[in-house]
């Protein structure tokens, strides 16, 4: 009997350790699948369902789900096409005349905070921002501010709170024309920020040297073309940089002679030197053509690997491979019309983002080099959707 009691006595404590196992992996699972389900991202579409735009707000799960942040949509200021920006940690919006600043919750939902009226930083209030972007630390936002002078456009310089979100007008570059008729987009070095447009059939690939404050200043450059066929020339549109020096920039082939387009659109690389000056080695033999009709919007990876490229016939991917020809890849992943260059983005675990205005949807799709799909979910209904911007976490 006693030796059978003793070998029943350690079963409480038998009965104890396997409870607080038991419960160590149950809390540990638990935490596991919290973070498993923690929000990769959010994005934000300024969209307007009825009489008023809104600001619709979703948490992407790591497969690429959307789910809407808690309060959205959120109720605004602003008119039909606002264009949005984000640094990570404030949101801003503009309405053609000023700017909103919104504070980003933990949970991605947003609050307004301040606003600034940009127009009346313009000679006799003329024009006003259109286009907003951010350098790629996020401590200034800019906005392509169209009749800056009441004649062309400039683009204005602010500095943000980091603090309060609140942006301080810094300037407007003193350099303007009809040609600066897009937002710009940084280089790895975040010293310099190029363009692309063709107005009035001027080829006209722009850049400018940013300063320690954030303030433009025009570069003054004529990078060379590629090499056309024999009685065309390129007319070039809209710019995408790398995380190093190089540069993307849609190429549409036009006819010397009627200056009307010429087949489909192509992509040239730019390599950007320590002056900011660009140099290619593209030419019509070597430089892709694209599916998506006009190109309205390109936007590379942040892993430097990808190029997209939207238009009014749909969304394409190409292999980005620096200063070297980009590749095809993808076919058209939606033939809806992407049709506004801040309607596509992307977060840091492979997802790409894209909006249509006459589909009423939003896209999601998983790309990598190696594969790609549409997302679980995708696309999503939204009422007459404006502009898009990502938060990356």
């Amino acid at each position: 009997m006693l030796w059978s009691a003793a070998r029943r006595s350690p079963a409480p404590f038998v009965a104890v350790s396997t409870l607080f196992i038991l419960i160590l992996v149950v809390c540990g699972t638990t935490s596991g699948l919290r973070a498993q389900t923690a929000p990769v991202a959010y994005v934000y579409v300024s969209s307007s369902p009825g009489s008023n735009v809104v600001i619709d707000a979703y948490a992407v799960a790591p497969n690429g789900k959307l789910t809407p942040v808690a309060g959205s949509p959120f109720s605004t200021n602003l008119g039909y096409g606002a264009s949005l920006a984000n640094n990570g940690k404030y949101l801003f919006a503009t309405n053609g005349v000023r700017i909103y600043s919104y504070s980003i919750a933990s949970n991605g939902a947003i609050k307004p905070i301040t606003s600034v009226n940009a127009e009346a930083f313009n000679q006799s209030s003329c024009g006003g921002p259109e286009a907003l972007f951010l350098d790629r630390t996020g401590a200034n936002l800019y906005d392509l501010d169209i009749y800056s002078d009441c004649a062309n456009n400039g683009y204005q310089f602010f500095s943000v709170g980091a603090s309060t979100g609140k942006t301080n007008y810094l300037g407007v570059t003193s350099a303007t024309s009809p040609i600066f008729e897009v937002p710009l987009s940084f280089v790895g070095n975040n010293e310099y920020a190029y363009g692309a447009s063709c107005y009035h059939w001027n080829q006209e690939i722009f850049g400018f040297r940013r300063s320690s404050d954030g303030a433009l200043t025009d570069l003054n450059i004529k990078p060379a073309m590629p090499s056309a066929m024999a009685g065309q020339f390129y007319c070039p549109n809209l710019a995408a940089a790398d995380g190093t020096n190089h540069v993307a920039v849609s190429m549409q082939a036009t006819s010397s002679g009627s200056f009307q387009p010429v087949g489909s659109a192509q992509l040239a690389v730019y390599t950007a030197n320590t002056s900011g000056g660009l140099t290619t080695t593209s030419t019509y033999a070597n430089m892709p053509k694209v599916a998506v009709g006009s190109v309205m919007g390109i936007s590379i990876s942040p892993s430097g690997q990808l190029l997209a490229v939207a238009g009014m016939a749909g969304l394409q991917v190409f292999h980005f491979n620096g200063a070297n020809p980009i590749k095809p890849y993808t076919g058209l992943l939606t033939t809806a019309p992407i049709d506004q260059v801040d309607q596509i983005g992307w977060d840091n675990n492979n997802h790409l983002y894209a909006i249509s205005q006459s589909a009423r949807k939003l896209f999601v799709f998983t790309i990598t080099p190696t594969g790609y799909s549409q997302a679980a979910g995708s696309p999503y209904a939204i009422k007459n959707p404006g502009h898009i911007t990502v938060l990356p976490k």
